[in-house]
């Protein structure tokens, strides 16, 4: 059973950056797909960033292109989304979800994290 853990959520002033962090254990990460959604109040949760087993490939939300960056780390079973350049809408609920399909941003994953909350306002 594949565990998620998320980090690094907070209150982060309009324009800035923030780096929101999951950690997993229980088995190897490099057999699986993973992936970052975000829930806002009243909104459906909606893809944002999801990154291939190996790395080589990734896929971004239009929202987030070019400000929002996702990174993995094997070796340490740990994953990564940068945020830049955050906007108020841009605040939600974050999870990780991580899968041995790889469903892009679908919300087919089967494992996935508790949650990091987001806050962009001034």
């Amino acid at each position: 059973q594949l565990q998620l853990v998320e980090s690094g959520g907070g209150l982060v002033q309009p324009g800035g950056s923030l780096e929101l962090s999951c950690a997993t254990s229980g088995l190897a990460l490099d057999n699986y797909a993973i992936a970052w959604f975000r829930q806002a109040p009243g909104k459906e949760r909606e893809g944002v960033a999801c990154i291939s087993s190996s790395g080589d490939s990734t896929f971004y939300a239009d929202s987030v292109k070019g400000r929002f960056t996702i990174s993995r780390d094997n070796a340490k079973g740990t994953m990564s989304l940068q945020m830049n350049n955050v906007r108020p809408e841009d605040t939600a609920l974050y999870y990780c979800a991580a899968d041995r399909i790889d469903y892009g941003l679908g919300a087919g994953y089967d494992f996935w994290g508790q949650g990091t909350q987001v806050t962009v306002s001034s």
